[in-house]
């Protein structure tokens, strides 16, 4: 495979802070792959998922699009390649589920440009996709956990973007939505979009992800395909905890076996 984005030695600490939240991070992301980025909170995701968009543009030059140079591309064109799925949204107004999701689209219009036709129909398809078309017109604030989750995806792919990231999405979900959303990424995967999820759970990751990265106080430990990076000892070694890990008729059983180290 090719690799669709990459970074060199990412290194960024918060004003005042007193560590670095990214510490001299290389990574590539392989075209057409989900990936899942592990760790324990504080380790440095989100924070990785925010410079890998661009938002501190003194990074830029070290990160690259497809070949280019992130400090080349406007912030419409980086748009474009890239959709974000945050944790949560705060949003100032009662958004339809149709008018969220059209927000989408802001990459392809004009400046004060309204969405036209094409729009709405884009913002249509991303909500076939995630299976949302029935809730078009409820008000964002009914919605629930997982649905407002798959909405945001739907807004994302609305962008119509090659590459989509997403911070810890299946945070707060159950059992049932968590299964269904890891489903809905492996199927965009299998359209041909490149996905890099942040995550809390190793065995959800195990389940669907293609390739690994593994993440602690800031620095990346291990990335790779998933059978080969998903070790015991990897684990271990980004937790802090020792780690167990089994494959039993095809499935992944991770769990921690002893006291804080």
């Amino acid at each position: 495979m090719t690799s669709l984005l990459d970074a060199w030695r990412l290194t960024y600490r918060y004003p005042h802070a007193a560590d670095c939240a990214v510490s001299d991070v290389t990574l590539m992301l392989e075209a057409g792959s989900l990936t899942a980025l592990l760790g324990a909170n504080g380790a440095g995701k989100t924070t990785l998922l925010h410079l890998l968009l661009g938002m501190q543009p003194e990074l830029n030059a070290q990160i690259r699009l497809d070949g280019h140079k992130l400090s080349d591309l406007s912030r419409r064109e980086i748009s474009r390649w890239m959709g974000f799925v945050p944790q949560s949204e705060h949003l100032p107004f009662d958004y339809s589920v149709l008018e969220y999701v059209l927000l989408g689209r802001a990459p392809h219009l004009a400046p004060l440009a309204v969405p036209g036709a094409e729009d709405v129909l884009a913002a249509e398809a991303a909500l076939a996709e995630v299976g949302m078309t029935a809730l078009t017109d409820r008000p964002i604030p009914e919605l629930s956990g997982g649905e407002l989750q798959l909405v945001m995806i739907a807004r994302a792919l609305a962008q119509q973007p090659k590459i989509i990231l997403l911070d810890e999405p299946t945070a707060h979900l159950d059992l049932a939505n968590k299964a269904h959303l890891m489903s809905l990424l492996k199927r965009l995967t299998e359209r041909g979009i490149t996905i890099l999820a942040s995550l809390h759970d190793p065995e959800t990751a195990a389940g669907s992800a293609s390739h690994i990265m593994l993440m602690r106080l800031g620095s990346m430990l291990a990335s790779g395909p998933t059978a080969e990076t998903l070790t015991a000892h990897n684990l271990s070694e980004t937790y802090g905890v020792p780690v167990a890990v089994q494959r039993v008729q095809g499935q992944w059983l991770i769990r921690v076996i002893g006291e804080e180290k």
